[in-house]
């Protein structure tokens, strides 16, 4: 369950579109405030144009380039303590064949 729901995290285009283009434009903000540029005014630059980025990714995500399903929903705590014990009983299933058939 936690490697189906970890595969689900930013397989999109648009999920990497947006984060690629935001580390690129607070990068940008960063340095050009390192190399003396007023503060506050690199920091609505970024800002603003992490807003805007959101907008195209949105825009990008509702012309097919987001998430094909809906996100998966965990299971309860009850759901998944009887798949855990239904698969421990197959487990414990497949020893006892295993040991009688090396007795054979």
């Amino acid at each position: 369950m936690a490697d189906e729901h970890h595969d689900d995290h930013g397989n999109t285009v648009s999920a990497w579109f947006l984060t690629l283009s935001w580390i690129v434009a607070w990068t940008v903000a960063g340095v050009a405030i390192i190399f003396g540029g007023g503060l506050v005014q690199w920091t609505v630059i970024a800002l603003g144009l992490s807003v805007v980025l959101a907008i195209i990714a949105g825009v990008m995500k509702k012309a097919g380039l987001g998430r094909k399903e809906p996100r998966p929903v965990p299971p309860t705590r009850e759901q998944w303590e009887a798949a855990r014990k239904a698969q421990t009983k197959d487990s414990n299933a497949n020893r006892e064949v295993a040991a009688t058939a090396g007795k054979a």
